[in-house]
């Protein structure tokens, strides 16, 4: 696991050093760089496989193709085999050197062959060709910029920002995107000048021209009938799979544990295949409200591992919030950075390498969103003055209850989305400001700088790539590329690498989305039962009442920091209407206890208000203390941040 960065162009080894050493954090055990003629990579390392001899960058014999890599590449002993018979010749036991021998013999096409979490920069010298490539759900992050006469790119935008030549601009578009969806998604940043590679693609760069393509995407096929029995064989084989090669390690591992479903499967395959007895982590707070440790300690009980929890006070994680800034270079709407950052934090003490169950839910429908779909199309039967003129009244009328999450919010959120079709509907069950609220919230001036007015448009952006999709699939879809790819692993990923731990997904391994995507519907929400076919695979692996168990809609924590609509110091050029419009402010998502994603326990995560009350403007928004500060500094809008400062 590491830290890349590099420039194609003019090269300062003082700039691509700073751009390295910005990234200490993700690997604090060794750093590298390569400079050539209008070529430089740097590297920082965080030691994993082949400690001693894994040193970045990695070139290949002759020295004319040079790595840089951030990830783990889960079958290199495999293709390290096919290459060795294929005349390569080794000089180490890392994994990345695989990639250099790879690309020798296929090219481009070398990353299909890939089954890991990857992000990495390929330099091609004969060919004065630059190759960068992510993995397939984004578990790695790669940003880049294109210049006049160079591309510069790293794993944070924190180190693209100590590049002299990038323009710090916010990008307007992309803060109304984080606004409706609480992240920004690709290919957008922050920055104006600054893009993400989406996941799945890659980029070539040569002679000034810059080439991006998609490599993999996921695909709901229906080339045959499957039974229930067979799928729930073939799901039991492929998880099996895929976690015990997630445990290849040279260093101490671990799994986070939260007693939820999918955190268990992992903890449940890796203690089958793991030498001695597996290490699990949990954390918990003294408010029981918030704490699910009982949980994880029986699964652990009943899994016989080596259990590790830290029960913390109430204050532990506000005290965080100062810190938001230094662990997210843009803006992420999820409070459950907080706790995944404690979690991270307290792992890290006894492990390098962390499992986690992330992507379950998106995977095999666990959300009550899809059943709340599954409903609302039912209640489509209904004629809209009946739902308009006679239901919505009632639903409006009833008691207001205090409760977390309670059952007249739940309902009263669900009733206004069905004003909307099936994509803005997700959108707005699940999202912050509307588009007609960022009407009201943005000034003038913003909007008119904007290339597009608010809207969902990026919701129907990412499922024009998704022709298979049909149904409640199109929202699978949406919820694994947004929130779960720009959301869910972006936030374990800062997270966790602040703290210098490695997190897996087994759950994302290709051959399991795969095998998810091609299972019909029925086999994953049945009625309105969710994660069907999931449940019945781990059926016998886990206990039956954690299988039983519904998800905790209390397990989250209430941010902090709020985004206050104010005038920056240029006046009338600030982003934000110098009052804006009430706000209901936001009920974080998130466990509390594994870091992994539990966020739809309701219809939307927005908290409520008292009958009648209106919060004021300045009510909580997770995450985003420093969305405030550069809203109300930025003369032109531009991100000002403390901890990249413009080099002169």
């Amino acid at each position: 696991m590491c830290g890349v960065c590099g420039v194609v162009g003019p090269i300062d080894a003082s700039v691509l050093r700073a751009m390295a050493r910005s990234m200490v954090h993700r690997g604090p055990d060794d750093e590298g760089l390569y400079l050539a003629d209008g070529i430089g990579l740097g590297a920082r390392r965080l030691s994993i496989i082949d400690i001693a001899g894994g040193h970045q960058p990695i070139t290949n014999e002759d020295g004319t193709v040079v790595v840089v890599f951030n990830g783990e590449i889960y079958n290199h002993r495999e293709l390290r085999s096919r290459l060795e018979t294929q005349g390569h010749r080794f000089a180490t036991r890392s994994d990345t050197e695989v990639l250099v021998h790879l690309y020798e013999e296929y090219g481009d096409a070398s990353v299909h062959l890939l089954q890991g979490m990857f992000a990495f920069a390929l330099w091609d010298a004969k060919r004065r060709r630059l190759l960068l490539a992510r993995d397939r759900l984004g578990i790695k992050p790669l940003y880049y910029a294109v210049l006049p006469d160079q591309i510069v790119f790293a794993s944070e935008l924190k180190a693209l920002v100590e590049h002299p030549a990038i323009d710090r601009t916010l990008d307007l578009t992309a803060l109304s995107r984080y606004l409706a969806h609480e992240y920004v998604p690709a290919p957008h940043s922050i920055f104006r000048a600054i893009r993400k590679l989406a996941a799945g693609h890659w980029l070539t760069y040569s002679d000034g021209r810059v080439k991006i393509e998609p490599f993999w995407d996921v695909h709901f096929r229906r080339d045959g009938a499957i039974g229930e029995a067979d799928a729930v064989e073939a799901l039991r084989g492929a998880l099996d799979l895929s976690v015990r090669q997630h445990l290849v390690s040279d260093v101490p591992l671990g799994v986070f544990l939260s007693g939820g479903i999918d955190s268990s499967a992992v903890a449940a395959f890796a203690a089958r295949h793991f030498p001695g007895r597996l290490k699990t982590f949990s954390i918990g707070f003294e408010d029981p409200s918030f704490d699910e440790t009982a949980h994880a300690r029986g699964v652990a009980r009943a899994l016989d591992t080596d259990h590790h929890e830290e029960i913390l006070g109430p204050r532990v994680a506000l005290d965080l919030v100062a810190r938001l800034p230094e662990l997210l270079d843009e803006p992420l709407g999820d409070a459950s950075l907080l706790p995944t950052f404690l979690l991270s934090r307290f792992t890290r003490r006894s492990v390098t390498v962390a499992l986690s169950g992330d992507g379950g839910d998106e995977l095999f429908a666990g959300y009550p969103t899809y059943q709340a779909h599954r409903l609302a199309r039912a209640l489509e039967l209904v004629p809209h003055w009946v739902r308009r003129g006679l239901l919505r009244p009632v639903v409006e009328r009833l008691p207001v209850s205090l409760d977390n999450l309670s059952f007249d919010f739940r309902l009263k959120r669900f009733m206004a989305g069905m004003d909307f079709g099936p994509v803005e509907r997700h959108a707005a069950w699940l999202g912050s400001f509307t588009p007609a609220e960022q009407l009201a919230l943005f000034t003038p001036d913003a909007l008119a700088r904007m290339e597009m007015a608010p809207s969902y448009a990026a919701f129907h952006e990412m499922l024009a790539h998704a022709p298979s999709a049909s149904g409640l699939e199109r929202m699978l879809y949406l919820d694994l590329k947004g929130y779960l790819g720009e959301g869910v692993l972006a936030k374990v990923d800062r997270a966790s690498m602040a703290c210098s731990l490695e997190v897996r997904v087994p759950l994302l391994d290709r051959r399991v989305v795969e095998l998810a995507a091609s299972l019909p519907m029925r086999l994953k929400l049945r009625g309105f039962t969710t994660k069907y076919v999931f449940k019945r695979a781990l059926s016998g692996v886990l206990p039956r009442e954690v299988l039983e168990r519904r998800k905790n809609a209390r397990a989250s924590l209430r941010a902090a920091p709020a985004v206050r609509a104010t005038r920056s110091r240029g006046g009338s050029r600030g982003c934000f209407r110098p009052r804006s419009p009430p706000r209901r402010s936001r009920r974080p998502r998130g466990s509390a206890t594994s870091g992994c994603a539990s966020r739809r326990s309701a219809l939307s995560t927005r908290s409520r208000c008292s009958a009648g009350s209106r919060p004021s403007a300045a009510t909580p928004l997770s995450g985003v203390a420093f969305l405030t500060r550069a809203a109300e500094r930025a003369d032109t809008c531009a991100w000002h941040r403390p901890l990249a400062p413009r080099r002169s």
